[in-house]
């Protein structure tokens, strides 16, 4: 029963690490001239998302005792702001790279 039990966990031990090499090469392929599996413009765009959210959730925690409901507001404003261009500029990309895609088969076809 132990030996089953230490063979279960080596194959997840395995499979964890075999996941990691594979996310970590497909980050390094994001910046070179190689095909990834990961977007560069959607993980910038993540990423500034997410500074931009650790920013204002800072900022809420550190003057939440002193904000007034107009400042509130304001916040909110802010971040439905940020959220909205975000999904605004991918929705945007996923458009033109449809459009790429449709206009080169297009050539192909001719």
């Amino acid at each position: 029963m132990k030996n089953q039990t230490t063979s279960g966990v080596s194959k997840r031990m395995m499979s964890i690490w075999n996941n990691f090499k594979w996310f970590i090469k497909e980050v390094a392929l994001i910046y070179s001239s190689g095909r990834s599996f990961f977007s560069k413009k959607r993980v910038e765009s993540g990423a500034a998302f997410i500074i931009a959210q650790w920013g204002m959730v800072f900022f809420l925690i550190k003057k939440y005792q002193t904000l007034s409901m107009t400042d509130f507001l304001l916040w909110a404003s802010v971040e439905f702001a940020v959220s909205g261009y975000l999904i605004h500029k991918i929705e945007q990309s996923k458009k033109l790279d449809s459009t790429l895609t449709t206009a080169g088969e297009e050539e192909t076809d001719k």
